[in-house]
């Protein structure tokens, strides 16, 4: 880590671990920049829309080279950091195995484009990487993510104590203020100009925030600003008002170790408003986690996506040590997701009912938070309920959308916690977010339900059985809610032929499916009665120009003859068939084209026949199994082929399942799949 950044010039980095059998990426190291920023970006499931796990799952490095082109393909990330940097982040790959992967940022006068030493510095850090996770694994003691990633500070610089003496000397003279802060935030040393121009003693700033330590600098433009500072490398400045009216210049100018800041007195009064009298506002970094929250909510789809959300960001971004989720169903509290418990803890109060005397389903009831800010308090009010042995605070939030009551979120502190009405205000935002994300979820996994239940009703429920024929099919949906898509597969077992087809029908909407079920009906029908793969064909596009639906298909027909070893094949502008031979190649069959089914009643679809030994595979598909937005499909499915060649096929299976899982890690899971998989008996 610290190589790659000394030889690109990378002002900040962040590496991610993917524990063993975890589709949760974490992040384990970082540098340049703070714990807090860093946090809401701790935990990212390995299916999220982000930089590294795109550069995950393509296998490939990432590059954005402008706050524009953060904002256009990361909206959530552009939203939270509105900052000029670029960004480059790239996998950890060795063999088939993705172990993780590293982000670096650089400030915006970084050149547009990685040059190719820079390029060359990335790429060997990510090989050294694998080599290292790949080698501890093989010994049985992988690297796991730490429960907080560790950091890694830049080199010291100007470490002689001469120097140093005449550095102080020389700050101690001056008359306007000076003080430094670290990567975090933190104070680590300010003048005695600066001391009196802020109105306190340089021993109770030190190792404290400033906005956090003076209750005047809590307006969250300070906190925004160090942010800036910090993500962009570029000097930042803003202007506070110290009580009762000295307003107060804060300059500050940024490196890769820190920040120095210069205080000066400000003509007239500034534009930015106090902090409230109380001191007790919500600090920018709350609100930047609630922001961080609100956008990544936004995009999560279904519970479970909501779950994965609300887990891994609450806990490192909102600072408790425990959660846990609960949706009301049927008059009880189920939960649905959780950190910082085992599961034997939460077993006992898994599916308690709504009427119980416990502080959760108090919540959910009455609409009322609760707040213990000790074990005391929490004892005085429920003296019988147990309690995890570390926590000292809780607070039980319910979760309401229109007034309606589904559900309640439990938040856990290992140390006593006040409360402030600030921190209450911020967490009673928190739970509104999360209720109205759990009830879009609700509507979405409901629909999807209904969604996958009617696709599934138009397949076959199961494949005949064929003496001297193995066939396995799959079907996997990339649609989204009420979706359906219109891919298509079947096996008929007719008097004198078995006959597979598979096609897709264009469109993702009811009218595709149910142009789906017309098209499955005919294929079948003409089937059952012997017709040759081209005739079938021929009759199935009469039909669909008759109905005059508006959508085509494309279709493709194999007629198995395993008396002579042979299969007839006709296609209606579907992807070619792959054929795994008995001695391990693979090829792709060439057919003669034929129109999709629907646009010409006259056209016609030649038959081809074609060997189909003992031992062979006969691979039929569809296009989102091979199709690449960008790529050359004859390309991709050439690589389908090579890849075929490879893969181990004594169970058909693991390869159907082999072949699928091959489709996602090349980013191609676009559109449905549909897949069968033919192999005459040896």
């Amino acid at each position: 880590m610290a190589d790659v950044m000394r030889e690109t010039g990378a002002s900040a980095g962040l590496l991610y671990l993917v524990p063993p059998g975890d589709r949760l990426l974490w992040l384990a190291l970082l540098s340049g920049v703070s714990w807090q920023i860093a946090a809401p970006w701790a935990r990212a499931s390995l299916a999220a829309s982000t930089p590294v796990t795109d550069a995950i799952r393509g296998r490939r490095p990432i590059w954005l080279d402008s706050q524009e082109e953060v904002a256009r393909r990361y909206p959530q990330l552009g939203l939270v950091l509105p900052y000029d940097f670029t960004l480059a982040a790239a996998p950890f790959v060795s063999g088939t195995k993705v172990w993780g992967g590293i982000a670096l940022l650089w400030p915006v006068g970084h050149p547009p484009r990685l040059t190719s030493h820079r390029r060359e510095a990335v790429t060997a850090c990510c090989r050294r990487t694998a080599q290292v996770l790949e080698q501890a694994a093989a010994q049985g003691d992988p690297l796991l993510p730490p429960g907080e990633p560790r950091y890694l500070p830049a080199p010291l610089k100007g470490t002689d104590p001469a120097q140093a003496m005449a550095a102080l000397g020389f700050t101690e003279r001056l008359p306007m203020g000076c003080c430094a802060l670290d990567l975090d935030g933190r104070l680590t040393f300010i003048n005695s100009a600066g001391a009196d121009l802020v109105g306190a003693d340089a021993d109770s700033l030190a190792g404290r925030r400033p906005w956090e330590a003076l209750p005047w600098l809590h307006a969250s433009v300070g906190e925004e600003s160090y942010r800036a500072a910090v993500l962009t490398r570029r000097p930042t400045s803003f202007t506070a008002v110290r009580a009762p009216d000295r307003p107060l210049l804060f300059q500050l100018y940024p490196d890769d170790s820190g920040i120095s800041v210069h205080i000066t007195p400000a003509p007239g009064r500034p534009d930015t408003a106090q902090a409230p009298p109380s001191g007790e506002a919500v600090g920018s970094m709350g609100l930047y986690h609630l922001t961080h929250l609100a956008a990544a909510l936004a995009e999560a789809a279904t519970i479970h996506d909501v779950t994965d959300v609300v887990a891994g960001q609450i806990v490192p971004a909102f600072g408790p040590q425990g959660l846990v989720l609960m949706l009301a169903e049927e008059g009880r509290l189920h939960i649905i997701g959780h950190r910082g418990y085992s599961t034997e803890f939460l077993d006992r109060f898994d599916g308690m009912p709504l009427t119980s005397r416990t502080p959760a389903a108090h919540a959910r009831v009455t609409g009322e938070p609760v707040f213990f800010p000790s074990y005391a308090d929490f004892q005085r009010a429920y003296p019988d309920a147990p309690r995890h042995e570390t926590r000292n605070a809780w607070a039980f939030l319910p979760l309401f959308v229109s007034g309606r009551g589904i559900g309640s979120l439990a938040l856990s502190y290992d140390r006593p916690r006040p409360f402030h009405p600030a921190e209450r205000a911020l967490l009673a935002s928190l739970a509104g977010l999360i209720a109205q994300a759990l009830d879009r979820a609700r509507l979405y996994d409901a629909q999807y339900a209904l969604a996958h239940t009617l696709q599934i009703s138009l397949l076959p429920p199961a494949l005949p059985r064929v003496p001297g024929l193995d066939v396995v099919a799959r079907y996997q949906s990339a649609g989204h809610g009420m979706e359906i898509g219109g891919d298509f597969y079947d096996l008929i077992n007719g008097p004198t032929a078995t006959t597979a087809a598979i096609g897709d029908v264009q469109g993702h909407n009811t009218a595709a499916a149910a142009l789906m079920g017309q098209v499955r009906t005919a294929v079948h029908a003409h089937a059952t009665a012997g017709t040759s793969p081209g005739d079938l064909l021929a009759r199935t596009n009469h039909l669909l120009t008759d109905l005059d639906a508006g959508l085509f298909t494309s279709c493709l027909i194999a007629q198995l003859d395993l008396t002579h070893q042979r299969v007839r094949l006709a296609t209606a502008g579907h992807p070619p068939p792959l054929l795994r031979h008995p001695d391990g190649h693979a090829e792709v069959l060439s057919l003669p084209p034929g129109l999709l089914l629907g646009i010409d009643p006259d056209a016609a679809y030649p038959t081809t026949g074609v060997a189909l030994p003992p031992g062979a595979v006969l691979v039929l598909y569809t296009d989102g199994l091979v199709e690449v937005p960008g790529l050359d499909i004859d390309d991709t499915t050439d690589a389908l082929a090579r890849y075929l060649a490879q893969s181990p096929v004594q169970d058909l299976d693991r390869l159907a399942d082999r072949l699928i899982r091959h489709a996602e890690r090349s980013a191609r899971h676009h559109d449905d799949i549909a897949l069968l998989l033919i192999r005459p008996s040896r």
